[in-house]
């Protein structure tokens, strides 16, 4: 339920004046389909996929549909930025949902930045990173280890441990 909050949050925000006036909201999908990050992004880009079908059963977003325009970067980063580029300025997508890695996140950032595109980052990242034109929406390492401390501090009664990694 989150990331379809998430998924017409974006389509909301990134609806350009372009957009507004053509028939459908351009959605970029921007993860693996081949190559070894695969296994993982696949299933992004199916929740995406998904999301803007279901979307589209119930009318669109503001009277539009949403249109899913995928590319495949095959767990490269460096082809990340070259399909970034490719969705925000030959597809002219209103926002993209993409990236696992994060060398693949960091690759895409001047293109973002330089075409002022829209990128949701879906997973956790090491933090201590902000950028205008990304929303990340995973935690960072502070979001995963304090609850988890707090949980064997308070509901276990530990009093002393190891964090290692």
């Amino acid at each position: 339920m989150k990331l379809k909050s998430i998924l017409t949050a974006a389509a909301l925000g990134a609806a350009s004046f372009a957009a507004q006036a053509a028939d459908t909201i351009k959605v970029g999908v921007l993860h693996s389909l081949s190559g070894t990050m695969a296994i993982s992004e696949t299933t992004l880009k199916d929740t995406v996929l998904m999301l803007v079908e279901e979307q589209n059963k119930k009318g669109g977003l503001l009277g539009k549909k949403l249109e899913a325009v995928v590319v495949d970067p095959a767990s490269n980063w460096p082809l990340f930025a070259e399909r970034a580029r490719e969705l925000l300025a030959k597809d002219k997508v209103d926002v993209v949902f993409g990236c696992w890695t994060s060398v693949s996140r960091k690759s895409v950032l001047p293109v973002f930045e330089e075409l002022n595109g829209l990128l949701f980052y879906p997973v956790q990242y090491e933090g201590e990173e902000s950028q205008r034109n990304v929303f990340y929406t995973g935690a960072a390492p502070n979001q995963q280890a304090i609850p988890a401390v707090d949980y064997m501090r308070d509901e276990l009664g530990v009093e002393s441990w190891a964090l290692l990694g």
